[in-house]
């Protein structure tokens, strides 16, 4: 009789199990139809945000070519990414920023320090301060790490806000074969537009030195554009890439394989 007894608790406990997690799913369906005919049919068909998908490189107006130590090929990221050495990271404990030269020359001669150069080129509705044709006063940009729209105005925080990014981290090129190259040559190297693109600063400050396997940009849009400039840059100036970068950039430019590389022309 217990027995019998047991087995019938144990039954409607069963039952009342069942029922509960009938009602939830129930629920959860009335939620989700509701959402539908509200908000969600819209949010569905919203296209997926998108960010910039390039970043500027060269303004033959009033830029002029600094020179690299190759020439890079007019060809797939891909295709000159296999041409390149592969390698182990050399130490980094000798690296100085002063070993490519004082921060923003004018490497490319034509009246402008580089910092200034690249804000020029990257910002829409450039103003100078007052008696300058290279000192750029504000401007706005859309970041391509990040995709935020971005105020510039010069001032004493601005530095912090916007910042000029190596796209090639200078760190990251002296291990990787810029201790080989001339002072001239990682003059250029610091300097070259192709290597330099303006972003977010906290953005800019959380990649540091990193390479491509260790960071990339939160603006998916960007990433071949990305990568085909480091991938440009290493060309240019004999330098290496680790195994564990080359897959990450292999990865990123196996969805887009036409991608080319980035020429200042």
């Amino acid at each position: 009789m217990s027995a019998s007894w047991t087995a019938y608790r144990r039954a409607r406990r069963r039952s009342r199990q069942a029922w509960v997690l009938l009602a939830l799913a129930a629920v959860s369906a009335l939620a989700t139809v509701a959402w539908f005919f509200t908000d969600g049919q819209f949010a569905l068909a919203e296209p997926a945000a998108a960010g910039p998908v390039e970043a500027p490189v060269y303004d033959p107006a009033w830029m002029k070519p600094v020179v690299a130590v190759r020439q890079v090929p007019d060809a797939t990221a891909l295709s000159v990414l296999e041409g390149l050495p592969v390698k182990g990271r050399a130490p980094a404990n000798n690296y100085e920023r002063e070993a490519f030269g004082q921060a923003w020359l004018d490497a490319d001669r034509n009246g402008c320090d580089t910092r200034n150069d690249i804000l020029r080129r990257d910002l829409l509705e450039v103003a100078f301060t007052d008696r300058s044709r290279c000192r750029v006063a504000s401007g706005r940009f859309q970041d391509p790490y990040t995709s935020k729209t971005i105020d510039f105005r010069r001032g004493a925080d601005s530095s912090r806000e916007v910042q000029i990014d190596h796209v090639v981290a200078l760190s990251d090129a002296w291990q990787k074969g810029a201790q080989q190259l001339t002072t001239r040559q990682r003059q250029h190297l610091a300097n070259d537009p192709v290597n330099l693109v303006a972003a977010d600063g906290p953005a800019n400050q959380q990649k540091g030195a990193a390479d491509a396997a260790t960071w990339l940009p939160k603006n998916k849009a960007f990433r071949c554009h990305y990568v085909a400039r480091q991938v440009s840059v290493k060309a240019g100036y004999g330098l290496w890439v680790t195994q564990a970068e080359k897959d990450a950039m292999k990865r990123v430019l196996a969805t887009c394989p036409d991608q080319r590389t980035i020429l200042a022309r």
